[in-house]
């Protein structure tokens, strides 16, 4: 038993070490949107499938030749270390990111996730065929149980110990290592399972795993395997069962995905919270299939009708406060939503299991429930809603889930009660997901939805407004506004004004430079900076989704009515800024933040070092760094004085602000030109700049966003 779970932890553990691993590497490629990891869970997802089918598929071969099959394909995966991704799979900008993403990672990852992932239910299934008392042979669950706790540990030991201390090109080096080690006991593993079984039989009704008597005759043994094999084929699994597993396990990860996507944009883009919901949906796991002699600590009767009602609550979150709860209440709400209902769908999972002669297509199901769950959520719905509309759905579809286990398992008059409770719930977020539906389309006057999110636009009219408001909102987030009278729709709004870091840097180059300035601007949003310019001014804007471009210039009116001539580039401005010509940019705006979570490729040494390659040498990089959580200026001094620029922090608390457009930014601004630095209004507004001890450069490499926590 010991070389078995050895094996099945340290394969777990790399399992989800690699995940961030490799998303890490890639992220900054795509232009760090959340999507890039959502479409890294999918090909997880995709091969865990592979696996899990390759698992179910071999067990039609001999003992002896499953062995070799599988040593052959471990040996081979040895190939493809180190899991470093070529750079040759940098997009050029136009191309469709989901397909990229995917490719990168098959040929990077492929064979050694796929081999990682046949771990599990292969060696459950090599374990329960070396025990042929059928009691013995389920304990093999337990082994899942184990996978999902060492699946936890690597989840959490990345955030929390590799990514502060190691480097990303050494996380890489030193897990294909570890590879090593998993591949070595793989094929000790399979070594022992091309022996026969020995003849042994367990004593009854009380065998426990090395409690095993020695069989008398080859009679007794033959009988003893007869009985074996009827009461596997007794309870073979039926149509209905294979469903269920099927149903449960996508309904679970369509909560996993959507519940994150949810907390994360809808809710606070704080750092690391990502792991909290990934967590708790293996903890989940561990629960359901391990605990009380390896029948789990699932109880139907107290955890399922609690998981119906968290289903109706979660719905009804969805509209109080335009729709996003309080966070104090929110994030609460949904992490013990998702917990109680992955507890439930993982808890029916355990009661449901099979006998081990079927183990291994029982994970098939299960994998592929999750693998199209996670199609649904991260390819399906992006593609056919406007809105993140997959959240009600799993909710309802969670009432739906409680009717059929209601039905099907509960005896007597309990069965009235938990049918008629998962039907109410049914119908609570029934009714609050239509009332939903009709809050998104309030003051609503164009909806988009792509890889990079969704995106609204809203118009109302403002008191203090001469006109009605137009809004851009990414989730609901606000990336840019505008007055629509005829008077102020050229004024510069939000964290854009004049007495902004940014608009001081602009104001002060075209005074310094009154034949005509040249801007950059990385993060178009709706194009507000436009409103600075001037006839011989030129403007170029780095965007990534070209969604937001095309609303930039028909939605808004600050590009088209700009006196400057604008152009634009569509792609991850800083892969695009490195295939350009130095542009000798007066200003670079360093503005593609969305919310709180910041593109990390934008603010290293690296980048840093791309920007100046596009100044004059009396330039100005404007690094936009408003954040409530980390603490970014520290960061942008430091890799600016490596550099030999001068960092200075421009806090801007608009307190004039009658129309009430206005908000609180923080900008660096990062320039050798002192005659900047030196003017009035320059000086007004710089803050010093409190240093983090300890803090490390931040390079594409390295960077920890524990250290600027605020």
């Amino acid at each position: 038993m010991l070389l078995f779970a050895l094996t099945v932890l340290v394969s777990s553990i790399l399992l989800f070490l690699v995940q961030p691993i490799i998303a890490k590497q890639i992220v900054p490629w795509f232009g760090g949107s959340a999507a890039v990891w959502t479409t890294c869970l999918t090909f997880f997802q995709l091969v865990l499938l592979a696996g899990y089918a390759y698992s179910d598929g071999v067990q039609r071969l001999s003992a002896r030749r499953q062995s070799i099959l599988h040593a052959i394909l471990l040996i081979a995966s040895l190939a493809a270390l180190p899991i470093l991704a070529g750079v040759h799979w940098k997009p050029s900008g136009d191309e469709e990111p989901l397909w990229r993403i995917l490719g990168l990672l098959a040929a990077t990852i492929g064979l050694p996730y796929f081999m990682l992932s046949t771990t599990g239910p292969l060696i459950q299934s090599w374990f329960a065929r070396e025990q042929p008392n059928p009691a013995v042979a389920q304990r093999a669950y337990r082994l899942f149980a184990l996978s999902n706790f060492g699946s936890l540990l690597g989840l959490l030991a990345y955030p929390f110990v590799v990514e502060p201390w190691v480097a990303t090109r050494h996380q890489a080096m030193a897990w294909s290592g570890l590879y090593g080690l998993f591949v070595l006991l793989g094929l000790l593993v399979a070594v022992r399972a091309a022996r026969p079984v020995s003849g042994v039989v367990a004593a009854p009704e009380t065998a426990h795993v090395g409690a095993m008597a020695p069989v008398e005759s080859r009679e007794q043994h033959d009988q003893a395997k007869i009985k074996t094999l009827e009461h596997e084929y007794e309870h073979a699994p039926g149509a209905g069962a294979t469903i269920q597993w099927f149903g449960l396990a996508a309904l679970a990860t369509m909560l996993l995905l959507s519940v994150s996507s949810h907390i994360t944009q809808n809710i606070a883009s704080i750092p690391f919270l990502w792991v909290l919901p990934l967590s708790l949906y293996l903890l989940t796991f561990v629960i359901a299939f391990e605990g009380r002699r390896g029948k789990g600590w699932y109880l139907r009767n107290n955890m399922m009708l609690p998981a119906m009602a968290l289903a109706a609550v979660m719905t009804w979150g969805l509209n109080t406060d335009d729709g996003i709860l309080d966070i104090d209440y929110a994030i609460p709400l949904y992490l013990a939503g998702l917990f109680l209902i992955c507890l439930f769908c993982h808890g029916e999972l355990a009661q449901s299991k099979p006998p081990a002669r079927y183990l291994t297509r029982f994970y098939f199901m299960i994998a592929l429930g999750g693998a199209t769950g996670g199609l649904l959520v991260s390819i399906v719905a992006p593609r056919i809603f406007s809105y993140y509309w997959e959240l009600p759905i799993a909710l309802m579809l969670t009432g739906v889930a409680g009717a059929w286990i209601g039905m099907r398992y509960v005896q007597g008059p309990l069965r009235a009660v938990f049918v008629g409770g998962s039907l109410v719930s049914l119908a609570v977020c029934a009714h609050y997901s239509r009332l939903h539906l009709e809050e998104r389309a309030f003051d609503n006057i164009y909806s988009a939805r792509n890889f990079y999110g969704t995106l609204k636009i809203t118009e109302r009219d403002t008191p203090a407004a001469d006109g009605p408001v137009r809004r851009l909102v990414h989730g609901v987030i606000l990336h840019g506004l505008q007055e629509l009278s005829t008077t102020h729709r050229q004024e510069p709004t939000t964290y854009y004004g004049r007495h902004s870091g940014v608009g001081l840097a602009i104001e002060q180059m075209g005074r310094q430079s009154p034949q005509g300035i040249r801007v950059g601007v990385i993060g178009l949003g709706v194009g507000t900076l436009a409103s600075y310019g001037r006839p011989n001014d030129h403007y170029r804007m780095y965007e990534i989704n070209p969604r937001v471009i095309e609303i930039a210039k028909t939605e808004f009116t600050y590009i088209q009515d700009s006196p400057a001539s604008v152009s634009f580039a569509l792609g991850d401005a800083r892969l695009v800024l490195e295939r350009e010509p130095p542009n000798r940019f007066d200003v670079l705006v360093i503005d593609a933040f969305s919310s709180d979570s910041i593109p990390i490729h934008l603010m290293t040494r690296e980048a840093l070092s791309v920007y100046l390659r596009h100044i004059q040498p009396e330039g100005v990089v404007a690094f936009h760094v408003t954040n409530r959580y980390l603490r970014l200026a520290p960061v942008v001094r430091q890799i600016a004085e490596e550099a030999g620029y001068r960092a200075v922090l421009i806090e801007d608390e608009p307190t004039d602000d009658p129309r009430g457009l206005m908000a609180l930014s923080d900008w660096v601004l990062v320039t050798k030109n002192e005659r900047l630095l030196s003017s009035r209004a320059v000086k007004d507004k710089t803050v010093d700049i409190e240093p983090i001890p300890g803090l490390r450069t931040w390079t594409d490499d390295f960077n920890n966003l524990f250290q600027i926590l605020k």
